[in-house]
């Protein structure tokens, strides 16, 4: 599993892990009940510290994200893709409210927003 952890990034290294271990599991790279590595080996892979590694496996369980079983490690928890799928339109939805606020801020429409989408959508399939 790969996993790049850049030291520029705001978001705290435990959260980036996470993230990245969210989208691995979303897109099916990581399959239900697909063992993890270690705390340790995921340490050493990233050279960062073991709690570091250990805060993210514990707040992805806590999440439902990963079981735990001891002795063993951690694995790929059962995970609706519908329910993800909603997890993150419901995320997408609040980052796009605080847009919407802030273009009407500045005099922007929705529908302006709306076309911005659409321009950036055009370009992604273009290249």
């Amino acid at each position: 599993m790969l996993i790049v952890i850049s030291y520029t990034n705001p978001e705290p290294i435990f959260r980036q892990i996470m993230e990245q271990i969210k989208i691995a599991i979303a897109s099916g790279d990581l399959k239900e009940e697909e063992k993890l590595p270690s705390i340790r080996e995921m340490a050493q892979e990233l050279k960062v510290s073991v709690i570091t590694v250990k805060r993210a496996y514990t707040d992805l369980e806590t999440e439902g994200w990963l079981v735990t079983r001891p002795g063993l490690g951690s694995f790929v928890a059962r995970v609706s893709r519908s329910d993800l799928k909603e997890e993150k339109r419901n995320e997408i939805k609040k980052v796009l409210l605080d847009i919407v606020d802030t273009a009407a801020q500045y005099g922007i429409t929705a529908e302006e927003v709306a076309g911005l989408l659409a321009s950036i959508e055009n370009e992604r399939k273009g290249s």
